[in-house]
């Protein structure tokens, strides 16, 4: 039997919206769903996803030199999988 998936699948700005406060929510409704976390990780793959996470990185505190050395290398790491994404969908 094939189970179907909600319409709200994989989709940042519905399972994963911007709060009041200008921070990012999980949907309430999310925590009952059975596939929340291949969902969230379906997002977090998307272009909107990668966006996410590379300004998360852009925000965090660099930690002198080897906390700037890791956030770069995060951020590369980042950019490879983003190009690794759009080149296995063409």
């Amino acid at each position: 039997m094939i189970q179907s998936r909600k319409d709200c699948f994989g989709i940042l700005n519905n399972v994963f919206p911007m709060g009041n406060e200008g921070l990012r929510e999980i949907v309430p409704e999310c925590f009952k769903c059975a596939d929340r976390k291949g969902c969230l990780q379906t997002a977090l793959k998307t272009e909107q996803g990668f966006e996410l996470r590379s300004e998360v990185l852009d925000r965090s505190s660099s930690g002198g030199l080897l906390g700037s050395l890791k956030r770069w290398s995060d951020k590369k790491a980042l950019s490879k999988r983003q190009k690794g994404q759009k080149g296995a969908k063409e």
